[in-house]
């Protein structure tokens, strides 16, 4: 399922090159801006993961986001095999402030409504609580870090 606006489209990743230009918005944010070490930022759930991507009409990349569900999913969100799990969403900063985060998160909700879940959990940044709240998120347990980064877990009931 696509979901478009007047300057881009969300979708999900479908063929290498779209998984591609995912990996290649994650570096530019995570890596690149952010500082995340690049080896801790790609790992063995990509393979499997739901990816999402948000491309300008003019094909260039502009954000991203991962589902894990299932057995890759367990691990991170208590065991529970309803929840899924979202994860490194990454808007370009060329990007920030049209709305590509949010429709990111909806492509990645529905993703996991088709799938059966009930529930998605994500771990956020604590700078960016605000934007999970306002897309009905909420934060539970104490504040930890990621990557150094001071992160909170928070959930939505799909």
């Amino acid at each position: 399922m696509a979901v478009s606006s007047p300057s881009y489209t969300v979708r999900v990743a479908e063929d290498p090159a779209d998984r591609e230009a995912c990996f290649a918005v994650r570096k530019e944010v995570f890596v690149v801006e952010q500082g995340v070490p690049q080896e801790i930022e790609y790992d063995a759930y990509d393979a499997d993961a739901v990816h999402v991507l948000a491309i300008r009409e003019d094909g260039v990349p502009l954000g991203t986001g991962r589902l894990l569900y299932g057995d890759a999913a367990a691990a991170k969100v208590g065991g529970d095999p309803s929840v899924g799990s979202l994860g490194r969403l990454a808007v370009t900063p060329a990007a920030r402030g049209l709305g590509v985060g949010a429709a990111l998160v909806r492509a990645i909700e529905a993703a996991a409504h088709t799938r059966g879940l009930a529930s998605v959990d994500l771990h956020a940044q604590t700078q960016a609580l605000g934007f999970y709240e306002r897309l009905g998120y909420v934060a539970y347990g104490p504040e930890f870090p990621d990557a150094g980064i001071p992160h909170r877990a928070m959930r939505r009931a799909l």
